[in-house]
């Protein structure tokens, strides 16, 4: 069974073109960001291979590539300041946020570091609180 880095290895070298070029330089970053990201792929149907999901307490965000984008779409970008302004698609939903990297576009690797660490504090912000404890049926 090949691991989920493989097959975004395989991603990248399959589109040949400026997205895996893309997709490659926007995983690096998410690394740099996190070195406790983990790499995951999910989704996979008969009508797609896959996608890949960069998590650490939980997703973080996708890197998914289509003809004219890839597009890297945040599992909880609404709850997230983003004072540099990169999400510019999907921003209608309550919950996901999206940055649409098209074809020639500069990428501003230390906001978007600063996106990815809230993105992990976010989630990890979650896991740390104790559950509340059920009352015995006494």
């Amino acid at each position: 069974m090949e691991s989920a880095s493989a097959f975004i290895d395989q991603k990248i070298k399959q589109l040949g073109d400026w997205r895996g070029k893309t997709l490659a330089k926007v995983r690096g970053i998410i690394h740099a960001a996190d070195p406790e990201i983990v790499e995951e792929w999910k989704w996979v149907k008969p009508t797609s291979p896959g996608t890949p999901v960069f998590s650490h307490g939980g997703i973080v965000c996708t890197g998914e590539t289509y003809k004219n984008v890839v597009k890297m779409t945040f599992a909880k970008g609404a709850a997230l300041q983003d004072p540099s302004g990169l999400f510019n698609s999907s921003l209608e939903g309550n919950v996901r946020r999206a940055i649409d990297i098209r074809e020639g576009d500069k990428i501003n690797e230390a906001a978007l570091k600063n996106l990815i660490r809230a993105a992990v504090a976010l989630n990890l912000k979650g896991k740390n609180k104790p559950k509340p404890r059920r009352k015995s049926p006494l």
